[in-house]
């Protein structure tokens, strides 16, 4: 007989949401691993601070480290480059790729969406259970790895 409530008898928000499915992505059709496979938290990470000191280095060099430009540049190149490639520099360096559900790259339009429902940080740290933010659910993306 158990007298204590273990942790795994709880659950915890640290889990991610949940799912009756094997890896994040399978009920989306995407693999497990390799290129279209669901990018790991990890690397969205490493992607972000590429992408974020790409920004922030010209401004603090040029613009006297002005925290309001920073995020404004950062929200352009951003949405730029996710709607004209759906990827930014980060995103290419560490191999990820927004994307539609279908497969192709994100286009102008989500990449507008995607990159303002970005800025408000919380769409983007709050996933479900295929790693997907809010603001990848909004706009039916998803980031994938492309190698």
């Amino acid at each position: 007989m158990k007298s204590m409530i273990e942790r795994e008898d709880l659950g915890s928000w640290l889990n991610g949401a949940p799912s009756n499915q094997k890896y994040p992505g399978e009920h989306l059709g995407r693999p497990q691993k390799g290129p279209g496979a669901i990018a790991r938290p990890g690397i969205r990470l490493i992607g972000f601070l590429i992408d974020w000191y790409v920004c922030y280095l010209p401004i603090l060099l040029f613009a006297d480290n002005d925290p309001l430009l920073t995020l404004l540049v950062f929200w352009g190149y951003t949405v730029l480059l996710t709607g004209f490639m759906g990827h930014t520099l980060g995103h290419l360096a560490v191999g990820v790729q927004v994307q539609t559900l279908n497969g192709c790259p994100a286009g102008w339009l989500k990449g507008l969406i995607r990159g303002t429902l970005t800025m408000l940080i919380l769409p983007a740290v709050i996933m479900d259970s295929d790693a997907r933010g809010i603001h990848d659910r909004i706009c039916k993306t998803v980031l994938v790895r492309i190698r």
